[in-house]
This record gives structure tokens, C-alpha cells and sequence, in this order.
């Protein structure tokens, strides 16, 4: 008696001409585009929308009372920034699936295009606003171009790092041409006198050095040098230094330089533990200046209460987690150095806006991220969370350690 193995039924991939090669390409593009994403992913989409969400409520809360006195209607804010966030969220997830070398690709270009658009406020085009020069108007639409500078920034910083990873322990590698770049790209943004960009750009350049892996004693200098120049640019500016001066001196001139900050800490006051309600703030009544901008976390904890605040800070928190965890597991140096920028961008702007209010730092002038107004802040910040999505897509797949053993093959009997 012998035994003999029977062949495998014959599948589309044997060549079978009728099996329908075309169907198999079909599901097999169709299982990509609905493969299962990591955590990391669902994680970071989904307090980057709840805080956008949030940000339209606050500000159409913040903004109705003004809009109002002045013979608009009560949402006209809130529809002018819902049109930027409809915008934004389908460009973040295009961003997401968009491959890791295309970010790399892109990187130079986006540096040149962006700087190109931020030097266009030097223009007829520009505009100043509270002594800064930062924005263009075009068709009657203002934008601040230096919202895009960053995603740019931390794009380029991470090719070029990326690039140059293994020569990264000798200083000159490090500098050429990271610090002449990066210094010529914040000059352009020191230039129209936006020190807290600036600052926030630095931060960027810190964060990518940082995470690129670079020794600790090259990395001091250039922060040596980056406290360095934002000092210099303190002292010699008279504004600037008015703000830090009453940021330090508790008995400063409330009709002055200490309005806006002393009304910003009495609309936390007033909302306690559980606010006033949402709707019922009263510093809104043109008694908090850029309530709806730069002091919308004070409107948050005026009419939230502390909960409010609270959950402000645990959805950044979250963001914060997902992003350090893609950081954490990633193989691919340009993922971690990208990510690892754009975190620092946004959670650290976030840590920044929120200090400013509580007093705890000087009026720099810094939006909080996804819920203050500006159109052109928030779609560059979704387009930037596109792109950390992309890097969590990126992720190493894991696989069971422990593998199912293999079907017998059947076997038939002849005689």
C-alpha cells in the first residue's frame, strides 16, 4: 500500500485566466486602505478632532457678544473658522495617507515654498496688527504665514538630520547647515517683530536636534544660543520689555500693561470649580481682549470651570501619549525626528498659551493650538497631525511570537 499527496486546488494566482487576477489586486488595494491602524493613530485623530470640535463651540461662545454689537450675526466667527476646520480635517487624513518617502521628498521644497510665503508680509500684502507685521491679506482673507513655516521647518530639519545620522556626533555636522537655515528662516519671522513664533520655531529646531540622537554637549550650545538671542531680543525691544516687567511685578498698572493679563486670571476666578455655564461669561463683553485668540483657555475656565480646564489639558495629554508612543517604536529615524518636532510644536505651544493666562509667563502672544481663532493656525495644524498620522501608520507591524502550526497535508490511498 502507497500513499501519494493530492495537489492543491488551483488558485487565481496559478495563472489561471478566468481566476481574475484583477479582483485579487482590487482586494488586496481595498485591504490596505481598510487595514487596521494602530492605536497610536486612532488615538492622536481623535483628540485632535474632539479639541477642534471644542475650539468651534468656545469661540462661537467667546465671539457672539462682539459680533453682535457690531451688526453681525452671533456665528460669524465661529462659520469663518467652521469653514477652515472642514477644510483641515479632510487634508489631515489625505496627509495620513500619504507615504513616509513623500514627506521626505517634500521636504526641501515645503522649507522654500513656506519661507517664500512668509516673506510675502514684507510685502504690499502685509499687514501689521499690535506693532507685529506677521500677516498677509489676499482677497480680502488674512492669513499668517508663519503658521505653515513650522510644519516646513520640522520637515526639512528631519531630512536633513535623517540624512546626515551617522556624522551627527561631529559638531560641524551638526551646524552645517542646520543653524544657518533654521537661523535665516526665524529671522524672517523675528523681523516682523512675532518674538513668540520665533520662540516657538526655536523650540522646533531644539526638539528635532533633541530627538535626532545628538550628544548632549553639542546639543547646549545651540540652546546656549537660542536663550541667548530671545534675551537680546527682549531688552531691546521697549515692548517687549514692558510685558515681562509687569509679568514680574505684582503692583503693575492695571489700566496698562496688566489689563489684559489681570482679566484673563478674573475670568478663571469667576468660573470656580464647575464655571458660570456655557454662554455665560462675562469677560466676553469686550472686557478681555483676544478673548477668543490668545485668552481663550480663560473663557474655557470662566464659563468650564476647572473641570473645563481640566479636560483641555488631559486632551492634550492624550495627544501628547499617542505622539510618544510613535516616537517610542519607531524604527525609521525621519519618523522619530518629525515627530518628535511636531509634538514639541504643539503640545509645547499648547503648555506656553496656557502659562500665558495663568500669569505664569510673560504675554507672548501665542495661540492655543486647535482652539484658539485663526483659520490658517488650525489648518496647519491639521495638516501637521496628517503627517504624525502618517508616521504612526508607519509603525512596525507586530506579530504573534507564537505561530499556528500548519495544516497536515491530506493524504488519499491507492490500492
Amino acid at each position: 500500500m502507497s500513499t501519494t499527496q493530492t495537489p492543491p486546488p488551483a488558485t487565481a494566482d496559478d495563472g489561471d485566466p478566468h481566476g481574475g487576477s484583477g479582483g485579487l489586486t482590487a482586494r488586496v488595494s481595498l485591504g490596505r486602505v481598510f487595514a487596521p491602524v494602530p492605536s497610536e493613530f486612532l488615538l492622536i485623530a481623535s483628540t485632535a478632532l474632539i479639541l477642534t470640535v471644542f475650539g468651534l463651540v468656545m469661540i462661537l461662545s467667546a465671539t457672539s457678544a462682539t459680533s453682535t454689537a457690531v451688526g453681525e450675526a452671533p456665528w460669524d466667527a465661529a462659520v469663518k473658522q467652521g469653514v477652515f476646520a472642514a477644510l483641515g480635517i479632510p487634508l489631515m487624513f489625505i496627509a495620513s495617507r500619504l507615504p513616509i518617502r513623500f514627506w521626505k521628498r517634500i521636504a526641501w521644497p515645503a522649507l522654500i515654498g513656506a519661507t517664500v510665503f512668509q516673506l510675502l508680509v514684507f510685502t504690499p500684502l502685509g499687514v501689521e496688527n499690535d506693532g507685529n507685521r506677521n500677516w498677509i491679506v489676499i482677497g480680502g482673507v488674512q492669513a499668517q504665514p508663519s503658521e505653515f513655516l513650522k510644519l516646513a521647518l520640522a520637515l526639512w530639519l528631519g531630512f536633513v538630520l535623517f540624512r546626515k545620522q551617522t556624522l551627527l556626533g561631529l559638531w560641524r555636522h551638526v551646524f552645517i547647515p542646520v543653524v544657518p537655515v533654521a537661523g535665516a528662516v526665524i529671522a524672517t519671522v523675528l523681523a516682523g517683530r512675532d518674538l513668540g513664533t520665533g520662540m516657538v520655531l526655536v523650540l522646533i529646531v531644539l526638539a528635532a536636534l533633541f530627538f535626532s540622537g545628538v550628544k548632549l554637549r553639542i546639543f547646549i550650545l545651540p540652546l546656549i544660543v537660542a536663550v541667548g538671542a530671545v534675551a537680546a531680543l527682549a531688552v531691546t525691544s521697549p515692548n517687549r520689555m514692558a510685558r515681562i516687567m509687569s509679568f514680574l511685578d505684582a503692583d503693575c498698572d492695571y489700566f496698562d500693561e496688566c489689563y489684559q493679563p489681570m482679566h484673563g486670571v478674573f475670568g478663571l476666578a469667576q468660573g470656580g470649580v464647575f464655571g458660570l455655564g456655557l454662554g455665560n461669561s462675562k469677560e466676553k463683553y469686550d472686557w478681555l481682549p483676544a478673548a477668543a485668540n490668545d485668552y481663550i483657555f480663560a473663557i474655557v475656565g470662566e464659563e468650564l470651570g476647572l473641570i473645563g480646564c481640566i479636560v483641555v489639558l488631559a486632551l492634550f495629554a492624550l495627544y501628547a501619549v499617542g505622539a510618544f508612543h510613535v516616537i517610542r517604536k519607531t524604527d525609521d529615524p525621519f519618523v522619530r525626528i518629525v515627530a518628535g518636532a511636531v509634538t514639541v510644536w504643539i503640545v509645547g505651544q499648547a503648555l506656553i498659551n496656557i502659562g500665558v493666562v495663568l500669569r505664569v509667563f510673560p504675554v507672548l502672544g501665542v495661540p492655543l493650538p486647535f482652539m484658539s481663532q485663526g483659520g490658517t493656525s488650525l489648518l496647519s495644524l491639521l495638516v501637521a497631525t496628517g503627517v504624525l498620522l502618517a508616521c504612526a501608520r508607519s509603525l512596525p507591524v507586530r506579530t504573534s511570537s507564537v505561530a499556528a502550526p500548519p495544516d497536515p497535508p491530506r493524504r488519499a490511498k491507492i490500492g
